[in-house]
């Protein structure tokens, strides 16, 4: 019991200090009427994946030069980091 509790407040807390994706973690779990660890193990992955969503913008010059070179998978991801870093800096 004590640990339902305070597994719920850890994730109230989360809930208003996380983004407001979070808001539409929180709805999507109701809608699917979630409760206990379900709830709290889905909310998390929605958090997760929702904050990973939005990543740099990948350089056409980098994409263009992946293509090039018919790079594909973790090559050419690491390809595109590479270029990326340099470009920056």
């Amino acid at each position: 019991m004590n640990k339902t509790i305070s597994t719920l407040a850890i994730v109230v807390c989360g809930l208003f200090a996380a983004p407001a994706f979070a808001a539409d973690c929180a709805a999507q779990a109701a809608e699917k009427k979630l409760a206990g660890a379900a709830k709290t193990s889905f909310v998390k992955k929605c958090e997760k994946d929702a904050s990973a969503a939005p990543k740099a913008a990948v350089s056409p010059a980098c994409e263009k030069s992946a293509a090039d070179k018919k790079l594909a998978g973790a090559a050419k991801t690491s390809h595109i980091k590479k270029c990326m870093a340099d470009a920056k800096g």
